[in-house]
């Protein structure tokens, strides 16, 4: 079983989560990665869970046109309920209408009783306004959601506009309705000139704050935010206003004001291999947002997920480097000097590590190994580094001269416990910490090996170790 939902033989893209009656529905784009079996194009499928631990599936909701029509690739949208009936807003992408000039993006219409069985709408066709000055090719993830304030619909698009410099045209679209048959669209809804697009636009309330998330592939290729008090803005920019890596791309929220949680998905790499370049589609991460109380996001585990494996692995004592001082579950090193490596358990496929950890002042760097060589010969590695105020997700051996895979911004204080929950399944791996931050990644080249700790030029502890699997069968 894995943690990270991907279908059978395909795997997934973008989300479309839509909360009903306690359930998840998440729509998502249907990856085959099979261009001679099964053709061009995406679909639209269709799964739904309660606690993303178990999937229902209900199979193929809105299946792609044929090779010449404007749906080749059912693309990003979003489902919503109104009058008792389910509403889609989707894009139809045709690549081959660039040739054609025709634009090769439009949204399109779908609706359903049931939530089950979905009848594409003939006559709905809405195109970028181009005497406006957007791009006839760049229109689409129409995410709608209600206005109370106006009593209107709000559709929001990632577009682009014709002028300035082509990559600072990105901007998040806005059309409205009285009915979800009818729209016109207004000025921008942000427009900030900051990258080449915003993708997967999402819009929502959680407590007193609005929240308006997107994805951009100009800078850094994440899922980023920003945040306000009204539902249309001004939008404030947090500190850190991403949520994960580059890896995690496309996410989306579900829930209702009180919970809510990201669905992203974790790219695969070219080849399975950890110096592959990303590619677009995966598995599903789930993540639970936390709102601080000064209204920035956080994310931690969903508590499904953190307490999906239950049975302890033994733990074991085996130092690399360096010198250790050991008990059942807490270990520590103090290397002024050098480095202290301590192997601890075995690393399964499907586990989840977790670990609170100190470390003294002056210290250099600290953290965990991952399917570390019983001799240290590759691991990867989640390194803090505290003069950089920085966590960074390594590889060891590194190829050539490339830099660490990933590295996220974090406030570290000597003498603090810092919270670490490292959660495999596969080749997927998701860390948290402090119920702040996540970092998922993909580990293909090393299988197997060890769960290791480490510190650098000075000392570190690691207490409340522990590694659990999966409750075998009695």
């Amino acid at each position: 079983m894995s943690v990270f939902y991907k279908p059978e033989n395909a795997w997934a893209a973008d989300f479309i989560p839509f909360y009903w009656q306690g359930q998840h529905h998440l729509f998502y784009l249907k990856d085959y990665r099979d261009p001679e079996g099964v053709g061009p194009g995406v679909d639209w499928f269709h799964i739904a869970t309660s606690d993303f631990v178990n999937f229902e599936d209900w199979g193929e909701a809105l299946h792609r046109g044929a090779r010449e029509s404007q749906d080749l690739y059912a693309f990003t949208g979003s489902a919503i309920e109104h009058a008792g009936t389910f509403h889609i807003f989707y894009t139809g992408h045709n690549f081959d209408y660039v040739a054609l000039n025709k634009p090769q993006e439009a949204i399109l219409h779908a609706t359903s009783p049931d939530l089950r069985t979905w009848t594409k709408d003939p006559d709905f066709f809405f195109l970028a306004p181009t005497a406006e000055g957007y791009e006839s090719h760049d229109w689409r993830d129409p995410f709608v959601v209600w206005n109370p304030q106006k009593q209107e619909w709000l559709m929001l698009l990632a577009a682009r506009k014709t002028t300035g410099p082509s990559r600072h045209r990105g901007l998040v679209a806005c059309a409205t309705s009285p009915d979800l048959k009818n729209w016109t669209v207004t000025k921008p809804f942000w427009e900030p000139d900051l990258y080449f697009t915003h993708e997967c636009p999402d819009l929502f309330k959680f407590g007193d704050w609005w929240y308006l998330i997107w994805s951009e592939f100009s800078d850094r290729q994440v899922t980023r935010y920003r945040m306000s008090r009204h539902q249309t803005g001004p939008w404030l920019r947090p500190a850190d206003d991403c949520f994960d890596t580059r890896a995690y791309y496309a996410a989306k929220t579900g829930g209702d004001e009180q919970q809510r949680y990201m669905f992203g998905w974790l790219a695969t790499r070219e080849g399975e291999t950890d110096t592959g370049n990303w590619q677009w589609g995966g598995s599903l991460v789930v993540h639970e947002l936390r709102q601080r109380p000064d209204g920035t996001l956080a994310v931690q585990i969903p508590e499904n997920l953190a307490s999906l494996h239950k049975q302890d692995l033994p733990l074991q004592s085996t130092p690399v480097l360096g010198q250790w001082q050991t008990a059942a579950d807490s270990f520590s090193s103090d290397t002024p000097t050098g480095l202290a490596a301590l192997l601890v358990a075995e690393h399964p496929e499907e586990s989840t590590f977790r670990a609170t950890v100190q470390y003294a002042p002056g210290t250099a760097s600290f953290g965990l190994l991952l399917h570390a060589a019983e001799d240290l010969a590759h691991y990867y590695q989640v390194r803090f580094e505290p003069d950089s105020q920085r966590v960074v997700f390594d590889l060891w051996p590194r190829p050539g001269d490339k830099p660490f895979i990933f590295e996220r911004p974090m406030g570290l204080q000597p003498d603090t416990a810092i919270e670490v929950t490292c959660l495999t399944s596969g080749s997927c791996v998701v860390i948290y910490i402090n119920s702040e931050i996540a970092i998922s990644c993909r580990m293909y080249d090393h299988t197997g090996g060890f769960f290791g700790l480490f510190a650098a030029e000075g000392s570190a502890s690691f207490a409340g170790v522990t590694v659990k699997v999966v409750e075998a069968d009695n």
